[in-house]
């Protein structure tokens, strides 16, 4: 479990229920951030860190989900809950499908918004931890020199030694070299690990798609 206290962002216009949730969740140990609307949340934007967004739907200038819409456009992934007081099932379906990790109606239980907001820093170590796998991964794939990245690129798109060899016109030895070099640098014992390694840093996709 991780040990660093989340802080959760609250967004939402109406400042009687700030003040009634902030006190309730730095009553349940959570450090608690303020913005009265989705504009004050992009013009001081905080550091990633672990935490959540409540956000309102709506709010006078940047509704709830655009604000959502913003901050995947701009790669900033913390994960989002919904609170509105109006029901309003397409706007609920829209910000899951978008990646909200809850949608909650005012006035919400205490229960019920602990359990969202456990969920979403669930989600966020999830994510954290994904992140953290993906750039060791690229970490080691940056100690390949160019022609191994290019004999890596070929391997893992199921071409033989003599293929490879061929194609960058060079000897079959030469290949089975930089092979156990690449494997020893990128902490691998077979292609089935290149390969998984390559779709991880999406290689494969690229390759597809060119």
């Amino acid at each position: 479990m991780n040990d660093e206290m989340p802080v959760i962002h609250v967004v939402d216009d109406d400042a009687s229920f700030r003040s009634a949730v902030s006190r309730l969740l730095r009553a349940a140990g959570y450090q608690v951030a303020l913005y009265p609307s989705a504009a004050q949340l992009l013009d001081s934007l905080p550091a990633p860190a672990r935490g959540c967004i409540l956000l309102d739907v709506r709010m006078p200038g940047v509704t709830g989900p655009q604000l959502q819409d913003r901050l995947a456009g701009m790669g900033y992934a913390t994960p989002i809950v919904f609170l509105t007081g109006h029901g309003d099932l397409p706007t609920s379906v829209r910000a899951i499908k978008a990646g909200a990790e809850d949608f909650l109606a005012k006035p919400v239980a205490k229960d019920t918004l602990l359990a969202a907001i456990e969920r979403a820093l669930e989600r966020y170590d999830e994510m954290h931890a994904r992140s953290a796998r993906l750039q060791a991964l690229r970490d080691l794939a940056a100690a390949l020199t160019p022609r191994e990245r290019e004999v890596f690129a070929l391997v893992v798109r199921g071409k033989l030694n003599k293929q490879i060899a061929h194609e960058l016109g060079t000897s079959e030895r030469t290949i089975k070299a930089h092979r156990h070099s690449i494997m020893q640098k990128l902490k691998v014992h077979s292609v089935a690990e290149l390969v998984s390694m390559a779709e991880r840093l999406g290689m494969l996709v690229a390759s597809g798609e060119a």
